[in-house]
């Protein structure tokens, strides 16, 4: 096995079916709230201007514009809410291992991709399967912080295992769990170094 070749995979939701319907929910949700504030702020353009020219005292002029722009506060609150929310759901990861470099890319949706690290081979400190004692034990030395999951699951899919990278970079060591077939796993050993792989 050539340490430049090139080797690609994804880890997908088990439940890609539910997770793409929770996704559309939101969206459908998110864009609901965007047209009714939108509708809301073009009327403003009338009402507000109307309410300012009312034979009235400051303070019902104020109450009633601070009335009527709530709802409108409202609706982009909620669509900015159901916009991020959205994008927990249907969430999967791209490995790109080459040149003895693991990319890691999210991507929401199935569409759009965010670019999240790039792991350096010579830069890994351990690798193994995330179900032996050598996991347990590195998880007990974070001292109550939690390993990065770049999996969508908490089960590794049928065909594909949980392993572990322990990382070190200038401000820090992580632990991070990838879902993965055992090919990739034996492409980031054989580039790391077989001394960093326990099986135990």
């Amino acid at each position: 096995m050539a340490r430049s070749a090139l080797y690609e995979e994804s880890a997908i939701s088990t439940d890609e079916r539910g997770e793409r319907r929770k996704y559309q929910i939101f969206h459908i949700a998110s864009i609901v709230f965007l047209v009714l504030g939108a509708i809301m702020a073009f009327f403003s353009l009338t009402f507000i201007p109307s309410m300012i020219g009312q034979d009235a005292s400051t303070a019902v002029k104020v109450f009633n514009v601070v009335i009527w722009c709530i709802p409108m506060v409202f609706f982009f609150l909620f669509f900015f809410i159901f916009w991020k929310f959205k994008r927990r759901f249907n969430v999967s990861y791209d490995y790109t291992f080459v040149q003895d470099e693991l990319r890691i890319t999210r991507v929401f949706n199935g569409k759009t991709r965010k670019h999240l690290l790039t792991m350096k081979a010579d830069q890994m400190l351990m690798i193994g399967y995330a179900d032996t004692d050598s996991y347990e034990r590195l998880l007990a030395g974070q001292r109550n912080k939690k390993p990065t999951y770049l999996t969508p699951n908490r089960e590794p899919a049928e065909g594909k295992i949980f392993i572990y990278i322990h990382y070190s970079t200038s401000i820090g060591k992580t632990l991070y769990v990838l879902e993965c077939r055992k090919e990739m796993l034996e492409y980031v050993v054989f580039a790391a170094g077989r001394n960093k792989f326990t099986s135990k």
